[in-house]
């Protein structure tokens, strides 16, 4: 991966944390460790999706990115615009962040 767009990539997931902290749904807590045990896709059955975004795909893109390895195929947006429309904060933005993120990779 080229050294641009290793940025772009960690410049997205900044912003995305900035928009999960905006809209308040930005954990101090980590979920209990069994949640992390999950063998779902965005352990959908132990996490809520922004805990899974936070705790689990952030931390792991960023480890991937420092380490210089290779990024999985992903597509989030989907799975989050879908994930997402009950919530009761504006979630626009975010999704629109998410979008942005899987363009870029």
């Amino acid at each position: 991966m080229q050294q641009s767009q290793e940025y772009m990539l960690l410049n997205q997931l900044q912003k995305i944390t900035k928009e999960l902290q905006k809209i308040n749904l930005w954990q101090t807590m980590p979920p209990n460790p069994d949640a992390f045990l999950s063998q779902e896709p965005f352990a959908l059955d132990t996490m809520q999706p922004h805990e899974w975004l936070q705790w689990v795909f952030i931390p792991r893109m960023q480890a991937l990115i420092d380490a210089k390895a290779n990024l999985p195929q992903f597509a989030l947006h989907p799975y989050f615009e879908e994930a997402l429309k009950e919530q009761k904060q504006n979630v626009n933005h975010l999704l629109s962040l998410i979008k942005q993120l899987d363009e870029l990779y």
